[in-house]
């Protein structure tokens, strides 16, 4: 392992769990403004104190601005690191951090705030090396877990050298270091139904009830599940809504269901399987929340060979099916590079955890990534 490693490494792991239980003490539901601040406040102090703390406008309405952190430098790579702040945790379910033995317990941890931390440790690594870079951003953007409109930040980072996202890691069963550089497209399909009301006891035949209409939809995206097939395509009902009263036919309802694939035009055909009319009630079906598929196996390939001679150990290629905003910017950045958090699972749960055993590791991985991108 390369001294530059090994001496920050060190330094990232003794601040973090310090650092994660500040973060992690913030509630910080995507959405909520107050928590987005908060969040952002804590992650700028965080910050290295060479670096340039900007707000930028956040993808998504009524959101608080996104943090934008850089470092500039005198040398010629610009390198992007990648991150959220928002979890899915409501307020009223929030969990501050508790050590459960080597887990360290609570909301948000694995997804996202504790990559995040080392996010910001790699970073203040990063401020003795500034002539080996002309710019590094951090970008920790407040609505990841539920963007609904389109991702605005990829044209400003379009043509850096390398994109590195932060989300969990994880090791192959064979104990190797797995960074995450293939993901599928993903999407919500969202359906609603308008029928008529009508009192369910003394008139049924007089309502056209939505939910039945819903359930029909349901089946109906749920037979193109097809997770073996050429586009790996799975189909997932996950929400219905439908009613108002134990006695009314229902006439309205929304159904959910979540979509991945290799990519997104297998999932915008899935809308065409829910038909317009089932039951006399009408069907409208719309696919939102669009994320690109991501596959940068090719590009980093010797990327992570490099790595993995920096480390000691091997750093090896992984697929996952979680969406990540990291595909978003492997579209225009081709050594993008995701997973480098730390390991943990749980995610969206109430027992979220990371292991505080595996924090060193993942910062070891996390600063040969950028060791690699900058030495080549």
């Amino acid at each position: 392992m390369n001294d530059w490693i090994e001496k920050h490494a060190d330094a990232i792991a003794a601040r973090a769990p310090r650092e994660l239980e500040a973060l992690v003490a913030v509630s910080s539901p995507s959405g909520d403004v107050h928590g987005a601040e908060e969040a952002a406040a804590v992650a700028a102090a965080l910050a290295p104190d060479e670096a340039e703390v900007e707000r930028v406008p956040c993808s998504s309405a009524d959101h608080a601005p996104d943090l934008l952190v850089r470092l500039m430098g005198t040398g010629a790579k610009r390198l992007l690191l990648l991150g959220h702040v928002d979890t899915v945790i409501s307020h009223a379910d929030h969990r501050p951090l508790r050590r459960e033995e080597d887990r360290l317990v609570g909301s948000g941890t694995v997804d996202m705030k504790a990559g995040d931390v080392l996010a910001l440790g790699a970073l203040r690594a990063l401020v003795d090396r500034r002539a080996d870079f002309a710019e590094v951003a951090l970008l920790l953007v407040c609505d990841e877990e539920w963007r609904i409109g389109p991702f605005q930040h990829v044209e400003r980072f379009a043509g850096f050298d390398a994109c590195l996202c932060f989300e969990g890691g994880q090791r192959a069963k064979d104990g190797d270091e797995q960074v995450i550089v293939k993901r599928k497209a993903a999407g919500t399909v969202m359906v609603d139904a308008t029928g008529r009301s009508a009192h369910s006891g003394s008139a049924p035949h007089r309502g056209i009830n939505a939910l039945l209409a819903l359930a029909g939809a349901a089946q109906a995206l749920a037979a193109c599940h097809d997770p073996d097939g050429p586009e790996h395509l799975t189909v997932v009902p996950t929400v219905i809504r439908s009613g108002d009263a134990f006695n009314v036919v229902p006439d309205s309802g929304e159904l959910v269901a979540d979509v991945r694939a290799d990519s997104l035009d297998a999932l915008r055909a899935v809308v065409a399987a829910v038909p317009d009319e089932i039951g006399g009630a009408r069907l409208d079906a719309r696919l939102m929340r669009e994320w690109p598929g991501m596959d940068s196996r090719a590009a980093t390939g010797a990327l992570l060979e490099r790595a993995s001679a920096a480390v000691g150990r091997p750093i090896v290629p992984a697929a996952r099916g979680g969406a990540s905003d990291a595909s978003h910017f492997a579209t225009t950045v081709p050594l993008t590079v995701d997973g480098l958090g730390p390991l943990g699972g749980g995610a969206h749960a109430p027992h979220e955890f990371v292991l505080a055993s595996g924090l060193r590791p993942r910062a070891e991985v996390a600063l040969a990534i950028v060791d690699a991108v900058l030495a080549d």
